[in-house]
């Protein structure tokens, strides 16, 4: 493909996503089956401009008039981000064979009119009505916090499954396979891979065995902060695809109950080959649309973790569309579904057991608020302060890209007193 043929495949590819609810990964591997003329080097090429062009869209948009088709992002990249003259912008859209058709006049007005005036959302890459919130959360550092949360490439964190092996021992393995892990900072089971060039994990002996699993850090962390123990009951309230039961178990040590559920059925059925790879068992239910299906555990677990569905914002740095799809409107039906489902789950805590609220989001209105109204409306549950890796102790626990090198997650536990 020639240079100007991958723009117009890029820009083809950023509309479906804007016209769609799918990944922008599977968006790109859709493409490529279709168009099986692309080469690997073409493809990796119209990825990157794509990923590029998502995590600077408000930007991009705002230099082009407030247009946000693909076509005009991608105008917008080759002069803001490539720092391309306006004669090579030109030449790439000549209109010649697959290429884009060539400049409008209101294309080459915008491309060339530079970019001093660009308002602090524009310039901090996030959505306009996320920054109140980020000012008010991070402070001084709220640029910072913005910046790294839509970075490129994060790095890609393994659990090692200590029910089967050793750190040292997958170590070693991954570095005979051909690549360089290290050793996470705050995870003691956590080996870091560079995301450059991606490896294919899943294809790796220590992957198909069973002895890692792939987990950020910031998650790794969230299950073990919990406080699940051997010869104790402890159910994953929103299990979603299984990553944090996973993570339960090997707290666990194989010893006591482990209860997953989730409402939707395909979620729970996914778990299944993942226990069976890691060679843990775990009780999986299927739950109500109002959250009934696990009554007869009410008053007896020990430990109930609630991974709570939101806006995933902690984890932009890996999926940046989802930055442009979510709405103040959307946030705000997540919290009021957050408090409800913290309500359901505590009915599940026996008396001195453990409720824990966990979100991958960085956004207040999901986090402290969710928790703020939970706390409120739930008396007989008391915070209980958090142990931090770093060896503090805090009332609440955030990660961040910027402060931890991990997706963004917010923490909070509470013990049942009465």
């Amino acid at each position: 493909m020639t240079p100007a043929a991958r723009l117009a495949a890029a820009a083809s590819i950023l509309d479906s996503i804007a016209q769609g609810r799918q990944p922008a990964e599977a968006v790109l591997k859709a493409w490529g089956g279709a168009n099986r003329y692309a080469g690997s080097k073409d493809r990796r090429a119209i990825a990157d401009r794509v990923y590029k062009v998502l995590r600077a869209r408000g930007r991009l948009s705002w230099i082009m008039g407030g247009r946000e088709d693909g076509r005009a992002l991608v105008i917008g990249s080759l002069a803001a981000l490539d720092g391309l003259p306006l004669e090579e912008i030109e030449a790439l859209h000549s209109g010649d064979g697959y290429g884009p058709r060539p400049l409008s006049k209101q294309e080459r007005s915008r491309i060339t009119a530079g970019t001093d005036d660009l308002p602090g959302w524009v310039a901090a890459g996030l959505p306009e009505f996320v920054v109140e919130d980020f000012k008010a959360t991070f402070g001084e550092r709220w640029t910072e916090e913005a910046r790294a949360l839509m970075q490129p490439r994060a790095p890609i964190d393994l659990r090692v499954n200590g029910a089967r092996t050793t750190v040292d021992a997958v170590e070693a393995e991954l570095v005979e396979a051909g690549l360089t892990p290290e050793r996470t900072p705050w995870s003691p089971w956590g080996l870091r891979l560079p995301s450059e060039p991606p490896p294919n994990v899943q294809a790796l002996d220590a992957f198909k065995t069973g002895l890692v699993e792939i987990q950020d850090e910031g998650s790794q962390v969230a299950c073990w902060l919990a406080g699940a123990a051997p010869r104790t009951t402890v159910v994953d309230y929103c299990a979603g695809g299984g990553g944090k039961t996973l993570g339960l178990a090997q707290a666990m040590a194989g010893e006591g109950t482990l209860v997953a559920s989730d409402v939707v059925k395909k979620r729970v059925d996914n778990i299944r080959p993942r226990l069976e790879r890691a060679g843990v068992e775990a009780d999986l239910r299927v739950l109500g649309p109002n959250g009934g299906g696990l009554e007869d555990l009410n008053g007896q677990a020990d430990l109930v973790f609630v991974d709570a569905p939101c806006s995933g914002s902690g984890t932009w740095r890996r999926r940046p569309e989802d930055a442009w799809r979510l709405t103040a409107d959307e946030v705000d039906r997540l919290h009021a579904l957050q408090v409800r489902i913290l309500g359901q789950a505590s009915k599940l805590v026996k008396p001195g057991g453990r409720l824990v609220y966990v979100t991958c989001s960085m956004l207040s209105r999901e986090n402290e608020a969710s928790a703020d109204a939970f706390e409120a409306a739930h008396p007989a549950f008391a915070p209980v302060a958090v142990a931090t890796p770093w060896g503090e102790e805090a009332p609440r626990l955030r990660l961040s890209p910027a402060t931890t090198n991990t997706d963004g997650f917010f923490l909070a536990v509470y013990e049942r007193t009465a």
